[in-house]
């Protein structure tokens, strides 16, 4: 049982989100941010803002917040362990990344990984908890600048446009190119494309 925390020590709480679970390409991220009673104005769930608000927000966080650490799992993981198991894992490298230890960990949705610290799951907190905000926005960008710097190596699949996600014209240039080694082979649709030897 995790002792009563005081107001001063709540100053050290973490948010923590994720980006990249149903993609069928590039890794899973993570983001750790201890905001304390720093207020960035605009923060929200980053899939309702636009690259560009996203941007911002990005460069708001990295100047303002107390600390902030990202991790990752990439794509043999997530085939080694499934996606759920490699996005946790992709939090905890994200708290362990912080240069402060956290009192607390608020966890954006059902399931929290295990931490050194307590951990908090918190349903939609990336649009009602400031500190798990600001995580979706560092994870969201920092995982499609991943994906931009994929493109480069694999243009054929559009990585710059869908950043992996199964669109229409993702699942097309899978199935006309077959996967390349950033496609996580434990997705259907990537699995089927091997299964059929395609292409």
């Amino acid at each position: 049982m995790w002792p009563a925390m005081t107001p001063a020590d709540a100053l050290m709480v973490a948010g923590v989100d994720e980006a990249g679970r149903g993609p069928l390409a590039g890794p899973v991220v993570a983001a750790a941010v201890i905001l304390g009673h720093i207020a960035i104005p605009g923060l929200g769930d980053s899939k309702q803002k636009s690259e560009r608000q996203r941007d911002v927000l990005f460069d708001l966080i990295q100047r303002d917040a107390i600390a902030i650490g990202v991790g990752r799992a990439e794509v043999e993981e997530i085939d080694r362990l499934n996606i759920f198991q490699a996005t946790l894992l992709a939090m905890q490298r994200a708290v362990a990344a912080l240069a402060i230890v956290p009192d607390e960990a608020l966890i954006d949705g059902l399931h929290c990984p295990v931490l050194t610290c307590r951990a908090t799951a918190v349903v939609g907190g990336d649009a009602s908890v400031a500190a798990i905000s600001a995580a979706s926005i560092i994870a969201k960008v920092t995982r499609d600048r991943i994906m931009l710097a994929l493109h480069l190596d694999f243009p054929e699949y559009g990585l710059a446009q869908h950043k992996g996600y199964p669109t229409a014209a993702h699942v097309a240039a899978l199935e006309r190119c077959g996967a390349s080694s950033v496609h996580r082979t434990s997705f259907a649709p990537v699995r089927r494309v091997l299964r059929d030897g395609r292409p």
